[in-house]
Order: C-alpha cells, then sequence, then structure tokens
C-alpha cells in the first residue's frame, strides 16, 4: 500500500502544518496590533501589553471551546439517544469499532432529520458525541452504515474533532479584531480631536491586518477541514479492510444529500458533517459526470486501468485544485478515488500489518 500510506504520512504532516500555521498567524497579528499600537501612540506598553493580549485572544478560544457543544446540540434540533434497546445492531457495531479504534465509544444521538447525514462533536474524545440521522438509516444498508461509522471513529482516533474546534475560532478572533478595527475607523472619523491621525493610522492597521489573517487562516481552517475527510476516510477503509461500502456510502449520501430542500441543514455545521449539505447538488452533478467519464467499460465499477487513467487525468488540471479552496469536504468523486486506490492496494494484499501507525 505504498502510495496510499504515502499519501496518509502527507495527510498527517500537512494537518499538523497547517495547525501550526493558524496558530502561528494569530500570534503574529497579536504581536503586529501591539508593535503598531506601541508605535503610533508611543504608549510604551510593549512587550508588557503582549500577555495581556495574548490572555485575551486564549481566553476567546477556551470561550469557543467551552460553548461548542452546547451550540451544536442547539442547532441539530430533536433527537433522541441511542441505546443498545433502541438499536441493538447499531450500538454494537459502533461499540466494537470504538474498541477496534482504541476510543471511549461516543455518546450517540438520532436525529430525525431525513437527509443522509453522520457527525462526532465534543470538548475532548471522552466527552465526544456521535449524531446519526433517519436518512442515513434509511437510505443505507448495513454495510456502507458500518462503513461510515467507522469514517466517524475515526475523527475521533485523530481527534481532529477537537482541533477543528480550536483552529476554527481564530479566523473567527481575527475577523471580530478587523471589524473592530474598522469600526474604531469610522469612530475616529467623526472626532476632531488632536489625536485623529494617530487614531486613524491605528484602525487602518489593525482593520487591514486582521482582515489579511482572517482570509489566510480561513483558507487554511478549509484545508485541514477536507483533509480530516480524507484522512477519516483512510481510516474507515482500513478499519473495515473494505473501502467499497464506504464509496457506495458517500454517494448515496451525497445524492440524497442533493436531494434535501435548501436550508433544511444548519450551514454553520456543515464542516463536522460526513457529507457537505450546502454544496451537495453540485457535488453529485460532478460526481455522476466524473464516473461517467471514468467508468470506461461502463460496468459501474471502476478498475486498476480506469483508475490510473482517472487519477492522471486529475493531475493535468490544477484548476480543479483551485476550485476546492473555499470549501469544507472534498470532491466525493476524489474521495471514492481514493478509495478505489486502497482497495486496488488490498486487493494486492499490500495492507501493512502495522495499518493503524499510519491511519
Amino acid at each position: 500500500m505504498a502510495l496510499a500510506m504515502g499519501s496518509l504520512r502527507a495527510l498527517r504532516t500537512g494537518s499538523l502544518a497547517t495547525v501550526v500555521l493558524v496558530f502561528g498567524f494569530l500570534s503574529f497579528l497579536l504581536l503586529l496590533i501591539l508593535v503598531v499600537v506601541d508605535f503610533v501612540l508611543a504608549t510604551r506598553a510593549f512587550p508588557s501589553a503582549l500577555w495581556i493580549v495574548a490572555g485575551l485572544a486564549l481566553l476567546f478560544l477556551l470561550i469557543q471551546w467551552l460553548l461548542s457543544p452546547w451550540i451544536v446540540r442547539w442547532a441539530i434540533g430533536p433527537r433522541q439517544q441511542m441505546t443498545r434497546e433502541t438499536n441493538p445492531w447499531l450500538y454494537d457495531t459502533l461499540e466494537a469499532l470504538a474498541q477496534q479504534a482504541g476510543v471511549p465509544m461516543p455518546r450517540t444521538w438520532l436525529s430525525r432529520d431525513a437527509s443522509p447525514n453522520a457527525f462526532v462533536f465534543g470538548r475532548t474524545v471522552r466527552s465526544s458525541e456521535l449524531v446519526v440521522t433517519a436518512g442515513l438509516l434509511e437510505r443505507l444498508n448495513q454495510g456502507e452504515i458500518r462503513a461510515v461509522l467507522a469514517h466517524e471513529i475515526g475523527h475521533l482516533r485523530h481527534r481532529d474533532v477537537i482541533i477543528m474546534t480550536w483552529v476554527s475560532a481564530v479566523p473567527l478572533l481575527a475577523y471580530i479584531l478587523a471589524r473592530g478595527g474598522f469600526e474604531l475607523l469610522r469612530g475616529a472619523g467623526r472626532s476632531r480631536g488632536k489625536n485623529q491621525g494617530q487614531a486613524i493610522l491605528v484602525a487602518v492597521a489593525v482593520a487591514i491586518l486582521s482582515y489579511a489573517v482572517y482570509l489566510v487562516t480561513q483558507l487554511l481552517v478549509l484545508y485541514l477541514s477536507r483533509t480530516r475527510e480524507y484522512y477519516a476516510d483512510a481510516y474507515s477503509a482500513a478499519a473495515t479492510r473494505d473501502p467499497h461500502p464506504l464509496a457506495s456510502a458517500l454517494t448515496k449520501i451525497s445524492y440524497g444529500l442533493s436531494l434535501a430542500r435548501r436550508g433544511s441543514e444548519p450551514s454553520g455545521l456543515r464542516a463536522f458533517f460526513i457529507g457537505d449539505p450546502v454544496k451537495a447538488s453540485d457535488d453529485y452533478a460532478v460526481l455522476a459526470d466524473r464516473m461517467r467519464r471514468y467508468d470506461i467499460d461502463r460496468d459501474g465499477q471502476i478498475d486498476a486501468y480506469e483508475l490510473q487513467k482517472a487519477l492522471e487525468d486529475e493531475r493535468r488540471n490544477p484548476w480543479r485544485r483551485a476550485n476546492e479552496l473555499f470549501s469544507t469536504h472534498p470532491p466525493t468523486y476524489k474521495r471514492i478515488l481514493m478509495l478505489e486506490q486502497i482497495e486496488e492496494e488490498i486487493k494486492r494484499g499490500a495492507l501493512p500489518a502495522n495499518v493503524y501507525q499510519y491511519v
């Protein structure tokens, strides 16, 4: 499994580098703002004020981390807790997958939502919660449901749910600082004090620097969101030893979400879902087009030859990667191509015994 495992190592390295960059940009922003304020207003507060600003930023991130589970529960709406009595098969399957991954079994909720989806959230792995919609249980068979559950357990194994909660607060903080700078600029423009010019200069600097960091960190967080989906897909394929059910499930989920009423899903939670409800319609159209193009012999499967042709075609078109920059999820067809890669490696007996050190 040389190709797939090499990609997984790259995914892990890329995720770590992204987290470091996001918090590095935040630190850089706070430092620059303090330097600008200190230089323009000659407050001589630097560097002692740095600790105060850093403490306030950390407090903001901590509040976001503490409140996020309550916000998610509120957004989910009506739900029922899943137990062994309410759904024995689902409970036993989830318990076995959690034991296999070496993580605590998450508290599980069954949502009445008719669109097929599932996601995990929480402050820590031990306090994590899983939501499975009624639409997912109705549309997918047991093999596909098991593959989706393995994908969600993969998020817990990788601890990316907690990481996403922390890093997603960074662009939000930068945006708040940018808005504050613009509001300060508006107020400074109306004032007529002797320090008006200095106030305007500080406001402009804060607004521009903060907005630039907001844009960059938002792109980095979106990249991390897409990366963690690939990584969880790979874990599901390795844990079930059969990537095909997840590929089939992703197709059904993409199609099912494309039929859902617009606005029926809380878009603020889209990064947590296994499928993106906001772009599902376009995503399914692209998926159907790619599968028609890549399935040369029209047998409903992508064999090794067709897979190689598909991967070569994707590498030749850099514009498709540019189109993904503002997406929380990778295109479904790309996720399926990666699963097909892993399936080909499994057929050749190339899945290493120590696969869990990679996924």
